[in-house]
């Protein structure tokens, strides 16, 4: 073989070895450079591994794939997704006033302390919180409700149409009581 023929491939060789280093180099700063922007906020950090990739090339990513977060912040924020909505499952569940196990929407009173939930409406008979005054469904005011706008000469009378209250105070024996005269 001819000498100049071998020290020309040579330099041919050692030419595309040094830019397929010098490439490799450049795609591993590169990529240093994407990875760490995915996985860390700061900016300060996006310069610093990609220069020390940069210095120590290969030994350099070996240590920043030791250093690097283990999870992207998309990865992060899909966790804390997942996160907050079991906790929103979790905190969505009714629980009993009276001994705080879980219960059923539409249970009327709890099994474990008997305490009263809901109540019905006296209408439509569906399910109502306790301190609901109105129906939301058909929209009848639960008894006892006051109501607004009324003088006081329409309650008075209101109570004087209903037959079921005695005009008069009445004793255990069922005798009325006379009124004693104002003084």
């Amino acid at each position: 073989m001819d000498p100049t023929f071998l020290s020309g491939f040579t330099l041919i060789l050692a030419g595309f070895t040094g830019a397929f280093l010098v490439a490799l180099w450049v795609a591993l700063v590169v990529w240093t450079y994407r990875d760490i922007r995915a996985r860390h906020r700061d900016r300060l950090v996006h310069f610093l591994a990609p220069a020390f990739v940069a210095l120590l090339n290969l030994p350099g990513v070996l240590v920043y794939f030791v250093l690097r977060p283990s999870r992207t912040l998309e990865e992060e924020y899909q966790q804390t997704l997942e996160e907050e909505a079991l906790l929103q499952a979790i905190e969505d569940q009714s629980v009993c006033p009276g001994c705080e196990r879980h219960i059923k929407d539409e249970w009327v009173v709890c099994p474990a302390c008997q305490t009263k939930l809901r109540k019905p409406c006296h209408s439509c008979g569906r399910l109502m919180d306790l301190p609901w005054n109105i129906c939301p469904y058909c929209g009848t005011p639960a008894p006892g409700m006051r109501k607004e706008g009324g003088t006081m000469d329409e309650v008075i009378r209101g109570l004087q149409a209903d037959e079921s209250l005695p005009s008069a105070p009445v004793n255990l024996s069922g005798t009325k009581v006379p009124r004693r005269p104002l003084r």
